[in-house]
C-alpha cells in the first residue's frame, strides 16, 4: 500500500509516519521538509504534489493551522487563517485527492478535541475542527469510487503536553500509542464518514 501523510514530520506525524513505514511504503509531504512540499492553504500546491507523486491507497492529513487568541483580539483576517488552512486545506485535499486514489483509497482528516471540549482562546480552532466534522460524515454520503473518508480527532498528546498544558487546564494527556491507534482504525479499518475521537 502507498499511503501519502501530509505533515509526517509534525509532532503526531512522525510517529504515525514511523508506524506505517513498518509495513507501507510512505511519501510524506509537508511546507518545509519531507519527500515532497505542499501548502495544503493553496490548492495549486496541492494539484502539484498528487502530479508529482501519481497515485497513491491512502491520504492522510496531520496538518493545518488555526490562530488562537482571545475572541475580542481575533479580527476577520485571523479567523480566516484557520479557513484556508485546516478547513479548507483539507477539504481540498480530499476534492483533489481523490482523483489520484486507487479504488477503495482512504483519506483521514485531522481536527481535535477543540470541536467538542473547546478551552479559552480557541474560538476559531474550535470552530474550523467542528465544520471539519461534519464535512467528513456529509462527503462520505457522495465521494465515489468507494473511498472512506474519516477524521481522527485527538485530546492533548503527550508529545505536546508540555507546550499546552497551560492551555488544558485539567486534561489528562492520551498516549501517543493510542493516537496511533486512531489512524490506524481510520487506514486500516472499515469505518466512513466517522470522527474517530481518542480523548
Amino acid at each position: 500500500m502507498k499511503v501519502l501523510i501530509i505533515g509526517g514530520n509534525g509532532t503526531i506525524g512522525r510517529k504515525v509516519s514511523g508506524h506505517f513505514k513498518k509495513k507501507y511504503e510512505v511519501i510524506i509531504a509537508g511546507r518545509t521538509n519531507g519527500d515532497i512540499s505542499v501548502d495544503i492553504a493553496n490548492s495549486t500546491s496541492i494539484q502539484s504534489m498528487f502530479e508529482k507523486i501519481g497515485k497513491v491507497d491512502t491520504i492522510i492529513c496531520i496538518a493545518g493551522e488555526a490562530k488562537w487568541g482571545h475572541f475580542d483580539s481575533l479580527s476577520e483576517e485571523d479567523y480566516y487563517v484557520g479557513l484556508r488552512s485546516k478547513l479548507m486545506g483539507q477539504v481540498n485535499l480530499v476534492q483533489i485527492g481523490k482523483n489520484y486514489l486507487n479504488n477503495k483509497g482512504s483519506i483521514t482528516l485531522s481536527t481535535g478535541i477543540l470541536a467538542d471540549s473547546p478551552v479559552p482562546q480557541t474560538t476559531s480552532a474550535a470552530m474550523v475542527n467542528g465544520a471539519i466534522h461534519s464535512f467528513v460524515k456529509a462527503v462520505d454520503l457522495e465521494i465515489g469510487n468507494e473511498i472512506r473518508v474519516n477524521a481522527v480527532s485527538l485530546g492533548l498528546v503527550e508529545d505536546a503536553y508540555e507546550k499546552y498544558k497551560g492551555y488544558f487546564i485539567g486534561h489528562k494527556p492520551i498516549s501517543m500509542s493510542n493516537a496511533i491507534d486512531a489512524y490506524v482504525q481510520s487506514v486500516e479499518g472499515e469505518v466512513r464518514g466517522e470522527v474517530i475521537k481518542a480523548y
